[in-house]
């Protein structure tokens, strides 16, 4: 009977050992790779060793040992003596690994836009608080988040949507900070705190894309009406060098007709018809030569050449007669 009853006893224990091991926030999972079945094997070789009085502890592990339901010492990796016939047991084991929590929390911004921060958390159970983190708190990952909950909401909406991209790292140091603070009198640590992701609605998002297209679009505009302001510039100057040059062309040309002329010509007056006569015909072939140019029909006659002439010399007198200095033009004409 006795050793019936301690054999009820021992898997009574056993069970209670997988409860402690799930309230003391080491895993929350029955897989085949939790702390629990890393440092004992599996239920059978837990109990098994329980009732040879002896505890297999694995390495980033330890195990809490009480006595008479009292806590009395922790015990390292390796096997251990654990007299059950005289009241000790395993009460539970405790993982010393960094483990990872992500936390979800849905607040809103000084601009009023709602968002989704995901912030991981790094933490791990220091091995000479192991007392303080096996009895002091019943859920580890429940009381980060909570934390977390309370810095990030109390942090974000005094930021606008813009600034909290770009000073996550200050929200994930307050929280960090906060954590450190908090948890370490349950015997944890906070190794590191990320902010990994912030989430806007999805109607923000798109809004936020469209004022960065119509922004981009609104710059490339510009730079296509430069780059046309420019185009449209250097063709000008293009074409005014080339009327420049075409100018001094037909300058020099007719510079070297007139000095051709006064060579067989004596006379100046017929070398200006010869010349009018020459620059008449010249316009004609023009007018005749584009398609596009609009066609002026005007008296062409030899008569009209020296009518035209006696125009232009008539022009010339008046000019320099009012200028005052028409003596020797008259002279010359």
């Amino acid at each position: 009977m006795v050793r019936k009853g301690g054999r009820a006893g021992r898997s009574v224990k056993a069970h209670e050992q997988g409860d402690q091991i799930k309230m003391g926030g080491v895993t929350s999972s029955t897989s085949s790779s939790s702390p629990a079945t890393a440092a004992g094997g599996s239920s059978y070789s837990a109990e098994a060793a329980q009732a040879l009085c002896c505890a297999c502890v694995g390495q980033s592990t330890v195990a809490v040992e009480e006595a008479w339901g009292r806590y009395d010492a922790v015990l390292g990796p390796g096997c251990h003596f654990v007299p059950w016939c005289v009241g000790r047991r395993v009460a539970g084991y405790l993982s010393l690994r960094v483990q990872q929590l992500d936390v979800r929390c849905e607040t809103k911004t000084r601009d009023n836009v709602f968002v989704t921060v995901v912030a991981s958390v790094q933490y791990r159970a220091l091995a000479d608080r192991a007392y303080d983190a096996f009895y002091c708190l019943t859920n580890a990952h429940a009381q980060i988040q909570s934390y977390v909950f309370d810095v990030i909401r109390a942090s974000v909406p005094n930021m606008n949507l813009d600034e909290v991209f770009g000073q996550k790292k200050e929200v994930a140091r307050a929280v960090e900070e906060e954590l450190a603070r908090a948890m370490t009198m349950y015997g944890y640590e906070i190794v590191q705190t990320l902010i990994v992701d912030i989430v806007p609605d999805e109607v923000v998002r798109r809004a936020m894309n469209d004022i960065n297209a119509a922004a981009r679009l609104r710059v490339a505009a510009a730079e296509r009406a430069e780059a046309d302001k420019i185009q449209q510039v250097k063709r000008a100057e293009g074409e005014a060098e080339a009327k420049y040059l075409a100018g001094v062309g037909v300058a020099r040309q007719r510079q070297a007709i007139v000095e051709g002329l006064k060579r067989f010509v004596p006379n100046e007056k017929d070398v200006m018809d010869m010349v009018l006569v020459t620059q008449y015909f010249d316009t004609i072939r023009d007018i005749g030569a584009t398609s596009r140019s609009s066609t002026v029909f005007i008296p062409h006659g030899p008569s009209a050449v020296r009518d035209m002439a006696a125009q232009v010399r008539d022009g010339l007198l008046q000019a320099t007669a009012a200028a005052g200095g028409g003596a020797a033009t008259l002279k010359a004409l």
